[in-house]
């Protein structure tokens, strides 16, 4: 008879596994906060208005159903972050703390805030809005952003450089449809598929539970309904006019939150209209190996 591997404990050890990141990420909250926002800016090597590379072209649906690209985004200072609209955890603070921002920033035309979602099955661009709508999001100031996964988590991770996991697909074993038997594993005589398969979903899940440990905290929402939890950075990023990162801001920190006021206020004079009304010039964008230098690596998230 063919063997075929219960998903249910898999579900488990997922479960699990973010349990046990959860508990370990806060042993180390205290840690962390002992220290996040002291010291000088070589201290804080990812604020301080450095260029950490630009942004790579991308085309998501806005919460009123129209396309946006980064061109759509070019010549203006933006802040961005990462949520999910059923998070009950970080997201809704992020979200309350991009509502000040707005209202801080109200007087300057050429701020935006960028909020996109990691969950684009459950947020449409009606759920988008209807979540916008309980923060008082300006329709054409602050963006909510969704689309296909993969350009989602590609944008995240290779773009921003920022961690994103869905611990529900990091928990599933690998797609192998032959039977156990013709396996080269049960060939062999080494274990058995199923423990294979555990210890493949084991592995990946600590894999992001490790990341998840290291700063900046990211934000690990447990929904108050059936939709999944995902893991995902808690950082605000600062975008430049010509779509460079300067910087990533952790928003549990307020000292780092004015910070971020402060460099979009510098990004904004420095870039912004004269008063005759040409525009200051702004640096040229630096080329594609000082733009890697200054990430600290092609490998590295935050």
């Amino acid at each position: 008879m063919t063997e075929t591997a219960s998903p249910r404990p898999h579900l488990v050890m997922g479960l699990l596994a973010v349990a046990l990141a959860g508990a370990l990420g806060a042993a180390v909250w205290t840690w962390q906060g002992a220290w996040r926002g002291r010291g000088s800016e070589d201290d804080r090597p990812l604020e301080g208005l450095k260029v950490f590379g630009a942004l790579p072209d991308f085309s998501l649906v806005e919460r009123g159903g129209r396309r946006i690209t980064l061109a759509d985004l070019r010549g203006k200072i933006w802040i961005a972050n990462f949520i999910y609209t059923h998070c009950t955890d970080t997201c809704p603070l992020q979200s309350a703390l991009m509502g000040r921002l707005q209202a801080e920033f109200a007087a300057e035309p050429d701020l935006r805030l960028v909020s996109i979602t990691v969950d684009p099955e459950q947020d449409t661009p009606a759920v988008l809005a209807e979540y916008a709508g309980r923060f008082g999001a300006d329709h054409d100031r602050w963006l909510f952003l969704t689309g296909e996964k993969k350009a989602l988590y590609a944008l995240a991770l290779e773009g921003f450089r920022l961690s994103v996991a869905d611990p529900a697909e990091a928990a599933q074993p690998p797609r192998d449809q032959r039977s156990p038997a013709d396996r080269p594993a049960a060939r062999s005589g080494q274990s058995s598929p199923r423990r294979t398969i555990r210890r493949h979903a084991v592995a990946r899940i600590l894999n992001h539970a490790v990341a998840w440990l290291l700063d900046p905290v990211p934000a690990l929402a447990h929904p108050g309904h059936p939709g999944k939890p995902f893991i995902h950075s808690s950082r605000f990023v600062l975008v430049d006019r010509q779509a460079r990162i300067r910087g990533y801001y952790a928003s549990d920190d307020e000292a780092a939150l004015g910070r971020l006021r402060r460099d979009a206020k510098v990004l904004l004079r420095e870039d912004g209209p004269r008063h005759d009304g040409s525009r200051h010039e702004a640096p040229d964008a630096p080329d594609a190996d000082d733009a890697a230098g200054s990430r600290g690596g092609t490998d590295e998230r935050f």
